[in-house]
């Protein structure tokens, strides 16, 4: 059960290797969405078409995440999504890039460096503001971020919501939830929202993106009971208001009035650079 999830306490002692990361993504899929059938993955024929196609032999941790959770896209296509193998492709800076994940707007990549696939469980590049710059150290830690990321933004939005938080509420969150023992993580847009870190309880995910006053905190409940208990712990002017359940999250009101959706990474990168924010003159 999802209640009974805490993605700190499943993730105690880190992601040493490959079998654990997909350890992992299974008992997280099991808990917060349905369990990972054989059908999840995607064919073995239809990656080896796509190396086919590129001339390249893909890292083993890739073709692994694929055929583990390739077409399960509630848990890796809502916001930024993993690539099907038929869009893969080279990315030409930084001398060759294979590009597995892309921004929804495709503001961002993701990928392995050409000169890097030979390595089982490669190192990951983001492409940000800042450039190419280095992600996470391995294809598995990237894809145990993205199906934690693309969970935060699931369920078509109904059991997320986003919040600046500012500096007091920041220094307190390590207190008031667990932080996950994940490594930080630039955001693409910027070293004004990096480090990204994780925090958790049962049925409760916690993404922060940066350390910052007014750094943005996203929120994620497994009901909207969970999603009410995150909003009220830390109390302020959240983008989507929030629920109170009274019946298994089914019959619910609105305490605050329905806002504008949560700005997407994309929207807050263009308002550094020139265009409005539709959320920024709203005070904490």
């Amino acid at each position: 059960m999802v209640d009974e999830f805490d993605v700190a306490q499943a993730l105690r002692g880190g992601i040493p290797d490959r079998a654990r990361a997909w350890a992992f993504v299974r008992d997280f899929a099991a808990a917060w969405a349905e369990p990972l059938a054989d059908s999840a993955g995607t064919r073995a024929e239809e990656l080896e078409r796509a190396e086919e196609m590129l001339g390249l032999t893909l890292p083993t941790a890739l073709r692994e995440a694929y055929s583990l959770l390739g077409t399960r896209h509630d848990l890796t296509g809502n916001q930024d999504p993993l690539l099907r193998p038929s869009e893969l492709f080279v990315h030409d800076e930084f001398g060759g890039v294979l590009v597995f994940r892309s921004e929804n707007q495709g503001c961002a990549f993701w990928g392995v460096r050409l000169r890097d696939l030979g390595q089982d469980d490669p190192p990951v590049f983001v492409q940000s503001r800042d450039g190419w710059v280095p992600f996470l150290e391995r294809v598995s830690l990237a894809c145990v971020e993205l199906v934690l990321s693309e969970t935060l933004h699931g369920s078509e939005g109904r059991l997320y919501n986003a919040r600046e938080l500012p500096a007091g509420l920041i220094r307190e969150l390590p207190s008031r939830f667990a932080p996950v023992e994940f490594p930080e993580y630039p955001m693409w847009t910027g070293k004004e929202e990096s480090p990204v870190r994780w925090f958790s309880a049962p049925g409760k995910l916690l993404r922060l993106d940066g350390l910052s006053d007014h750094s943005w905190l996203h929120v994620r409940g497994s009901t909207f009971a969970d999603l009410e208990s995150l909003c009220t712990a830390l109390p302020g002017h959240w983008v989507r208001g929030y629920s109170e359940s009274f019946s298994l999250g089914l019959q619910h009101r609105q305490s605050t009035p329905l806002a504008a959706p949560a700005p997407t990474e994309a929207e807050r990168l263009r308002s550094r650079v020139g265009e409005v924010h539709p959320h920024r003159d709203h005070s904490a």
